[in-house]
């Protein structure tokens, strides 16, 4: 039997509709230390995103999931304590494994969390998650057990898309939306885990049992080391993330005669690359740097090796089945 599971971010529509928040237990200072909210800007949707984020060093590296971040066109971290708020800057990001680190701009003297292992959570030990439940920017906290290891699990992402995790932590202390990114404490306050993932349907549940799902912090950490380290790889990016200016679905469209197998474009940023190159709504990328686009998600993986300023040449096709090639300078963009 298929399950379907929710990241739990806030988006802007959630917090319009009046999402069921649960109640949670008054957070404490040895519980949040380190603990910050997060608002992204989501310019080219006109919408907004809030999540945590856990600080890892004084001066302001912080880690959260790389969907709290995606598509954001600026970022602004608040600590709680004492309401300060930082810009933030994106080190890099894996997108596979939904870890992001973040710079904050002029930060110093930030507490920062206290980091444990997961590499010796045991099933039934006490749990705690902290979060920006609901976008609220009030760090809360809820208390359950670990109930399940290693869980591997296929989620729903705020654009309708869907994303693979696996060798998950699973706990029963509840996760609402606001809480992506942040931590999963052992009963010493030491972080075990990056809250993640929850049940779907469960921002309009009151009561019974909860399923949340957290990123052993063990691999999260590793993550942040390697692009702390600027080393990048097929999945993970670092610095700016290059920017074509486009909308896309699958496709597989006929054009006249011709069957154009790439992907369709469904919008054009005003401006961007591909709009000087003459591309419109309805044309289909069919290669980039002579390599295919057909399958899903391949685009994003050729950009994802790509920065701002870097030229592609791209091959498309247009709605009289006219083909062309085009060399473009890729812009800087949200991250994916």
């Amino acid at each position: 039997m298929s399950r379907t599971f929710t990241l739990v971010l806030v988006v802007a529509a959630l917090v319009a509709a009046g999402a069921h928040i649960a109640t949670a237990h008054p957070s404490r200072a040895a519980l949040t230390s380190g603990v910050v909210d997060i608002e992204t800007n989501l310019a080219y949707v006109n919408g907004a995103a809030a999540g945590t984020g856990m600080v890892l060093t004084s001066s302001g590296e912080v880690l959260t999931n790389n969907h709290v971040i995606r598509g954001a066109s600026t970022i602004r971290v608040i600590v709680p304590s004492t309401k300060r708020s930082y810009s933030a800057t994106v080190v890099g990001y894996d997108l596979a494994a939904d870890v992001a680190v973040l710079q904050l701009k002029g930060a110093s003297g930030l507490a920062t969390v206290t980091t444990g292992t997961s590499s010796t959570v045991k099933l039934g030990q006490p749990a705690s998650a902290v979060g920006n439940a609901g976008g609220t920017k009030t760090l809360t906290t809820t208390t359950g057990s670990i109930t399940a290891l290693g869980q591997n699990i296929t989620v729903n992402d705020d654009q309708g898309g869907t994303e693979q995790l696996r060798g998950l932590i699973q706990t029963d202390a509840s996760l609402q939306p606001g809480d992506s990114g942040g931590p999963l404490l052992d009963g010493e306050h030491r972080v075990i885990g990056m809250d993640t993932a929850a049940s779907a349907g469960f921002t309009f549940q009151s009561g019974g049992s909860s399923e949340g799902y957290a990123i052993p912090i063990d691999r999260a950490l590793a993550l942040a080391k390697q692009i702390e380290g600027g080393k990048s790889s097929a999945q993970v990016h670092i610095g700016g993330t290059a920017f074509l200016g486009v909308q896309l679905q699958p496709s597989g469209y006929f054009r006249g005669q011709q069957f154009a197998a790439g992907q369709m474009i469904t919008a054009v940023v005003p401006g961007s690359p591909v709009a000087h190159a003459g591309i419109v709504a309805g044309d289909v990328i069919t290669q980039v740097d002579g390599r295919r686009v057909d399958a899903q998600g391949a685009l994003v993986s050729i950009l994802l090796r790509k920065h701002p300023g870097d030229k592609v040449t791209l091959r498309w096709v247009d709605q009289l089945a006219g083909a062309h090639t085009g060399t473009v300078t890729l812009a800087s963009g949200p991250p994916q």
